[in-house]
C-alpha cells in the first residue's frame, strides 16, 4: 500500500506527485460505498495546500496533514476495505515522518465544502427534490410504481401481480441502491401454512448532500413514531428535511416521505399484523444489480412460496366463506384482488378483524394516486398474471440519482 505514494524526498516535487495519485484514486474508486467520505478528506487536503507557499515541514503544511489525518479517523468506520481510504492513511503517515510533523498541534481551519455545479441547469436546492429535478431535466413528471404487502401475507408487485405467499422468516421486499426493506414473518397456526408479517425493517441508505443513513423498525404492538436513532428526519445535512416521518394514528399508522428519491412509504398495524405500502419513482425501483434478484416487490414470491387461493382453504373458525364475503364487502365493495385476499384471510384465520389490512392496503393505493384503472386488479382466484406494466423492468436505467454519485 505504501508504494502508492511517492518518493520520501521532502521536496516540492512530492506534493504534485501525491496530488496525481489522490486524483487517480478518486477516479478509480468513484463507485465505492457512498458512506465512505474519504474523497471529502482528499479534497479538503488539496484545497488547504493548493496555494501554500510555505515549504514542506512548515507549520502550515504540518497543520494541513494533521487535519487530513483527523478527517480520515472520523470516516474510518465506514471506509473499512476502501482502497482510497487505506492509501490515504498510509500516505499521510509517510508524509508526516518525512517532514518531521508531530501528531499533536494545530490543524488547518475547516475548508468550506465545494458543491459541484448542478448538471444541465439543475438548481442546487433541487438535488434533494426528485420530482422537481426530474421535471426540470425531462420536461415531464416521473413514472411511479406501487407495491404493497398485507394480511397473511399478500403481495402486490410493481408489475401489478397479486400473490398470496408463505413467507416464514425474513424476506426482502426491496433491495436496491437507495432502499432496503425486509419483512419478517411467522406462521399463523400449526395446522395451516399461511404466515403473517410481525416485523418490518426499512433502511434509507446514505445519500450525499441529502440524508444520513436512517433505519426504521416496526414490530407487532410496537409501531414507533421515529427512526431507531430517535429522529424524525434525514439528519443535519442540507437536504435532511427531504426525509420525514409522520405518525398518523399512534400505534397504527406511520408514513415516511423520502422526497429525495420520490418515495412515500406507509406502515400500518391491524389485527396483529404489519402492512407495508410504497409509491416509488420507477428509476429508483429499478436501480438494482443482477445479484439483487430476491425482491418480493419486483419479482413477487418465489413459486414454491405461493399459496393457491382457488380451493381447499382450511377453516380455523366458525366463519364460512359466504359470511367472510359479507364481512369483506362492508369494507371492500369492489370484488377485486383486495376483496379476494380479505376473504382468504378471514376464512383461514377465523378472525373478522382481518378485513382491515386489505382495506388499509386499498386506501394506501388511493392515497398514492394510483390510476383508477390500475387500482383494482381482477383475477381468477389462485392465478397471477404478468401485466404489460412489467415491461418497466426491461427499460434502460438512466437514473437521475446517478448524476450525484
Amino acid at each position: 500500500m505504501r508504494r502508492l505514494f511517492c518518493s520520501r524526498t521532502p521536496s516540492y516535487a512530492a506534493r504534485p506527485c501525491m496530488v496525481v495519485q489522490i486524483l487517480t484514486l478518486l477516479l478509480s474508486c468513484r463507485h465505492v460505498d457512498s458512506q465512505c467520505k474519504i474523497s471529502r478528506c482528499n479534497s479538503a487536503y488539496l484545497a488547504a495546500t493548493e496555494n501554500l507557499q510555505a515549504p514542506h515541514g512548515s507549520t502550515a503544511f504540518c497543520a494541513a496533514l494533521r487535519s487530513y489525518s483527523s478527517c480520515t479517523r472520523r470516516t474510518a468506520r465506514t471506509c473499512r476495505g476502501n482502497l482510497a481510504y487505506h492509501s490515504a492513511v498510509y500516505g499521510i503517515e509517510d508524509l508526516m515522518i518525512q517532514n518531521n510533523c508531530s501528531k499533536e498541534g494545530p490543524t488547518s481551519p475547516p475548508w468550506p465544502p465545494v458543491l459541484a455545479p448542478a448538471p444541465e441547469g439543475f438548481a442546487t436546492l433541487d438535488i434533494c427534490d426528485y420530482e422537481k429535478s426530474f421535471a426540470r431535466k425531462h420536461g415531464q413528471s416521473p413514472a411511479f410504481r406501487h407495491c404493497t404487502s398485507f394480511g397473511n401475507p399478500h403481495v402486490r408487485t410493481f408489475a401489478d401481480e397479486f400473490h398470496t405467499c408463505q413467507l416464514e422468516g425474513s424476506w426482502p421486499l426491496l433491495d436496491n441502491e437507495y432502499l432496503f426493506v425486509q419483512a419478517t414473518s411467522s406462521p399463523v397456526g400449526k395446522a395451516w401454512k399461511a404466515t403473517a408479517t410481525r416485523k418490518l425493517t426499512i433502511i434509507f441508505k446514505n445519500m450525499k448532500e441529502c440524508v444520513d443513513e436512517k433505519v426504521y423498525q416496526a414490530e407487532t404492538d410496537n409501531l414507533p413514531a421515529a427512526f431507531i436513532d430517535g429522529s424524525v428526519n434525514g439528519g443535519e445535512r442540507p437536504g435532511g428535511s427531504s426525509l420525514t416521518l409522520h405518525e398518523h394514528t399512534p400505534g397504527r399508522h406511520v408514513e415516511i416521505r423520502a422526497a429525495y428519491i420520490g418515495t412515500t412509504i406507509s406502515v400500518r398495524q391491524a389485527a396483529g399484523r404489519l402492512s407495508f405500502s410504497i409509491r416509488v419513482a420507477e428509476e429508483v425501483a429499478s436501480s438494482f444489480t443482477e445479484e439483487q434478484d430476491l425482491q418480493l416487490c419486483v419479482f413477487g414470491c418465489p413459486a414454491a412460496q405461493r399459496i393457491p387461493r382457488s380451493h381447499g382453504w382450511p377453516r380455523l373458525g366458525n366463519i364460512t366463506r359466504e359470511k367472510a364475503r359479507l364481512l369483506c364487502r362492508k369494507k371492500l365493495p369492489v370484488e377485486d384482488a383486495y376483496f379476494q385476499s380479505c376473504v382468504f384471510d378471514v376464512v383461514t384465520s377465523g378472525n373478522a378483524d382481518l378485513t382491515q389490512p386489505a382495506h388499509d392496503a386499498l386506501e394506501d393505493g388511493k392515497a398514492f394516486r394510483l390510476d383508477a384503472q390500475k387500482l383494482h386488479i381482477f383475477q381468477t382466484e389462485g392465478a397471477s398474471f404478468l401485466h404489460s406494466s412489467s415491461l418497466w423492468l426491461l427499460a434502460p436505467v438512466v437514473s437521475w440519482l446517478q448524476l450525484h454519485f
